[in-house]
């Protein structure tokens, strides 16, 4: 066949071809049909999500416990939330001085040592685990709130090619396991079938070489809060596992509130001194 003709039948072919590529593109972005289980593992999913809190504020006095190895130290103090704005827990020594204080925003992590003036406020980005488990403010509100979310994409995609994260269920029992993979990051929920309530939130960071760390929450003692009168846990078990030491944190809530007349930023004197976490973590030991 000469050069020409089969130039002509080229010609001739692209047309075709390029309506056979747009109907076959129309099939793909077709509704996806679920099966039964399919929709009902979504349905679920929805149930957890509409569990979550619709109050701007939470407010509770605060019962807080913190251990590492053979050290334990328990503070009353007090939980201020403000959604997606700030979190905030005011630890007091003796019931009444405050000793520190943990401050949570979008932008910043704030922990202040009251009692020594001493501080440490740093973005995100410099606390390795928050770092590479992907979590930032808005995953961390997620925990306090005791809702599902999905990790900060630009923390996790240097880790994986996923870009959508969707969340799959497992049937254990009376609680539904939910999860989501991302990279080298595994997340998981457990949720009562009955309740659709989170009562455990797990987020394990995989590294072969250091080691794996791990955040586990549990959530416990549901209690009627907000004008809806949705469920909150009044009482959280954290563990942080990490290959170097584990702390395990403890909140009991009381008198759950929607107060709304607080600063929600705080201001740190020229008088104190800013250190690392460590040092700060064992003045609190000490006092």
């Amino acid at each position: 066949m000469k050069l020409s003709s089969i130039l002509k039948v080229a010609a001739l072919a692209l047309p075709l071809m390029m309506a056979s590529c747009g109907s076959h593109k129309k099939v793909a972005q077709g509704p996806v049909v679920l099966t039964p289980e399919e929709q009902a593992k979504k349905d679920f999913i929805g149930q957890v999500q509409d569990n979550a809190q619709t109050a701007k504020f939470i407010t509770s006095k605060v019962k807080f416990s913190v251990e590492v190895g053979p050290q334990k130290l328990t503070l009353t103090g007090n939980l201020r939330m403000k959604r997606d704005d700030v979190i905030r827990l005011q630890l007091m020594a003796f019931g009444f001085v405050e000793a520190g204080r943990i401050e949570l925003t979008k932008d910043y992590v704030l922990i202040m040592d009251r009692i020594n003036k001493q501080f440490l406020r740093v973005p995100y980005a410099q606390v390795d685990f928050l770092r590479n488990s992907g979590l930032d403010f808005t995953t961390l509100q997620s925990l306090f709130w005791n809702e599902l979310f999905k990790p900060n994409p630009n923390s996790v995609m240097k880790h994986t090619n996923d870009t959508t994260m969707n969340y799959t269920t497992v049937d254990s029992g009376d609680d539904m396991v939910i999860t989501m993979e991302a990279g080298k990051m595994d997340y998981s929920w457990l949720a009562s079938k009955n309740t659709a309530l989170i009562r455990m939130a797990n987020i394990l960071y995989k590294d072969k070489y250091k080691g794996n760390s791990q955040l586990n929450w549990d959530y416990d003692a549901f209690e009627p809060f907000g004008n809806k009168m949705k469920m909150f846990p009044t009482k959280s078990a954290i563990t942080l596992t990490t290959p170097d030491k584990e702390v395990k944190l403890g909140m009991t809530l009381n008198y759950l509130g929607e107060e709304d007349e607080w600063e929600t930023r705080t201001e740190v004197s020229s008088k104190y001194r800013e250190v690392t976490v460590d040092e700060i973590l064992r003045r609190f030991m000490a006092l």
